[in-house]
């Protein structure tokens, strides 16, 4: 049976899950953040060939053709696709940190976030690279059902396969490649991100009966994936490599495409908070069709990289309306605005007819939240990993500027979505700690004491802030951290980071000062997008929060001192994963509805409360905050002058 659903955009799995009340959605409520399971091989054991139920067929892939899978059978009408070239080889020693150097292979942190350093557990057996974490149930697994949740994420691929009552059993992680040619061009390879797909599947279900895998969700970052009519990747960069055929979310190459866009002033504009972000599609398509004219003819199809999964998974091209709707101006009562497309020199998708881009929680109860005995459209969701989302969902449309949205049905059916967001947040955190020159000294005591780097950080806090509270200690160090431009609320992606209050001091005391204070930033930046919101006509309460930095404690007490507002933080760690997997559950049918499926999978884990006696402190840093862009900008007037 498939069940109707709305699709992913970006790799957001909404950390409402955890958060509402059953009866507050409908019972399509809650599949938009994840994978249609109309597309996926979920629980259709006769009519769509998947990996867990019929093993007496072929593999979908194979280590020696990461880009095959089984193709389902002609009454499905799945367009037959030939497998993809072969990757080149990796570069191992590239793929773990650093950066890449031009037209290399290489990695850089991703949405685990907190850590970046591997996991401990058993290794995976059969796949180089990949990690692990294994928690299995008692001998007695016959009449256990368990679904598997598949996460794609900026640097990595994470599954993991989960019971009914949302407990990670199984976990496994795999890195994939991202390219950066030049500076601002972010690529990777979409058979390498399958091939990843399929061999952390496989892992996570290593000694399970088959039949008990009842249901597969998936999840995925909003690059744009570009192939050819026979579905073969089509480079996106002048270098003609055709397996880097995607264009990451990050890229900001059509910086000057999304400045005419603009410039229209096209109605379309004022639902992606009056300007478009150059991480959305439209800049980027109009980009290959001006820069790589030999791509732009032979395209068949453009996909965002979650609707690609689902093709790869079951053959249908069919796009979702959450993922047309936030990242390519589709609205749900009026489909696409044709004059927007001719506006914008796109007039070709048009006369297409649009075939080559689409056609289209638990119960808080106990917890002393805010938010208890209140509607959802009080809480704001905090997805955090590489970048940074804050959704947040109303009853009627709220124009927030700078926000995107509101967007109609595009998360929960029938409330309007408002999406805030901060580009680089976990990518931002990483690149300043590793780029320290303390940084060795660093990792060797890290390491020494078996910690994580940013664990022995924070303990190393703790030893230098006296009788003080931590927060206190970066008085006079202030960051504005658009090292990678501002997404939200002032959508400049000219904008550039700022550090005020340095010394000659390069010790791990200082290190750790700027740490802080980049985390400090970026919970700064946070409260600047909430109080947009909420200027606006959204009330806020409270903030749930879901990714790889959720899982560091400073960061998130830096989040609720600095804004004001309890964090709900999940029972699950792996939260984005049991989320997909909740999906599964749903398509499945062994839930009668996704409020069922929510409410025994997803539960509260911990709240984190402000510590209301630090205000005073934090209102000061945010007036330091907003002078520092302000200063940017008058810096950035005198000299533009001359």
């Amino acid at each position: 049976m498939f069940l109707h659903s709305y699709l992913p955009v970006c790799f957001y799995i909404f950390i409402l899950l955890y958060c509402i009340r059953p009866s507050q959605w409908s019972p399509r409520g809650f599949l938009h953040r994840f994978y249609d399971p109309r597309y996926f091989a979920a629980g259709l054991e006769n009519q769509i060939y998947h990996p867990f139920t019929n093993r007496a067929k072929p593999p979908p892939c194979s280590r020696s053709r990461p880009g095959r899978r089984s193709i389902p059978s002609p009454s499905r009408r799945c367009p037959q696709r030939p497998a993809a070239p072969p990757l080149p080889p990796p570069a191992p020693s590239r793929r773990r940190r650093g950066r890449p150097g031009p037209g290399q292979p290489g990695g850089f942190p991703g949405s685990g976030g907190f850590g970046g350093r591997p996991r401990r557990g058993v290794q995976a057996r059969a796949v180089p690279g990949a990690q692990v974490l294994l928690n299995m149930p008692s001998e007695q697994q016959t009449a256990v059902k368990y679904y598997v949740g598949v996460d794609v994420g900026s640097a990595s691929v994470r599954a993991a396969l989960v019971d009914g009552a949302g407990t990670v059993l199984a976990h496994a992680e795999q890195p994939i490649q991202v390219w950066e040619p030049q500076p601002d061009h972010y690529e990777q390879s979409s058979a390498d991100i399958w091939a990843a797909c399929c061999s952390v599947t496989k892992e996570v279900v290593r000694g399970v009966d088959a039949s008990q895998i009842r249901g597969l969700g998936f999840d995925a970052t909003c690059s744009l994936v570009v192939v050819d009519k026979q579905f073969q990747p089509l480079a996106v960069n002048s270098e003609g490599q055709s397996h880097r055929n995607v264009i990451m979310w990050m890229d900001h190459r059509a910086a000057s495409q999304v400045k005419r866009i603009n410039a229209t002033q096209h109605r379309v504009l004022s639902y992606v908070g009056g300007a478009m972000s150059v991480e959305m599609q439209p800049p980027k398509l109009l980009w290959i069709k001006e820069n790589l004219p030999e791509s732009w003819e032979k395209v068949g199809y453009f996909f965002d990289l979650p609707d690609f999964l689902s093709w790869k998974a079951t053959g249908v091209t069919a796009r979702s309306l959450c993922t047309v709707v936030c990242k390519w101006t589709y609205t749900s009562d009026r489909g696409w605005d044709d004059s927007f497309w001719k506006m914008i020199g796109l007039e070709d998708l048009v006369k297409d007819k649009y075939e080559k881009i689409g056609v289209i929680g638990a119960d808080v109860k106990g917890h002393n939240l805010p938010c208890e005995n209140q509607p959802i459209t009080s809480r704001v969701a905090m997805i955090c990993g590489t970048s940074s989302c804050h959704m947040g969902v109303s009853e009627s449309p709220i124009f927030v500027p700078g926000v995107w949205g509101p967007y109609f049905s595009a998360m929960v059916p029938g409330l309007w979505l408002n999406e805030g967001g901060q580009s680089a947040t976990g990518k931002l955190i990483d690149h300043v700690v590793r780029g320290h020159v303390a940084f060795p000294e660093l990792e060797a005591k890290a390491e020494a004491s078996a910690h994580s780097i940013y664990t022995y950080l924070n303990s190393h806090l703790d030893l230098i802030k006296k009788s003080l509270p931590v927060g206190f200690l970066t008085v006079d160090l202030h960051v504005w951290p658009d090292f990678h431009g501002n997404r939200s609320p002032l959508t400049d992606l000219t904008l550039k980071g700022m550090v005020v209050g340095l010394t000659l001091s390069r010790g791990l005391d200082e290190l750790a000062l700027i740490y802080l204070a980049t985390i400090q930033a970026i919970a700064l930046g946070t409260r600047h997008i909430l109080e947009a919101m909420q200027a606006a006509g959204h009330e806020i309460t409270t903030l749930f929060l879901c990714g790889g930095l959720s899982k560091n404690p400073l960061f998130v007490q830096m989040h609720a001192d600095i804004t004001g507002k309890p964090v709900v933080l999940s029972k699950e760690v792996e939260s984005v994963l049991v989320g997909a997997a909740i999906l599964g559950a749903c398509a499945s049918g062994d839930f009668a509805s996704i409020q069922e499926a929510m409410a025994k999978m997803g539960k509260i884990g911990k709240v984190v409360q402000p510590n209301h006696e630090h205000k005073r402190f934090y209102d000061k840093k945010y007036k330091v905050f907003l002078k520092l862009v302000e200063h940017q900008r008058e810096y950035r007037s005198i000299m533009n002058s001359l």
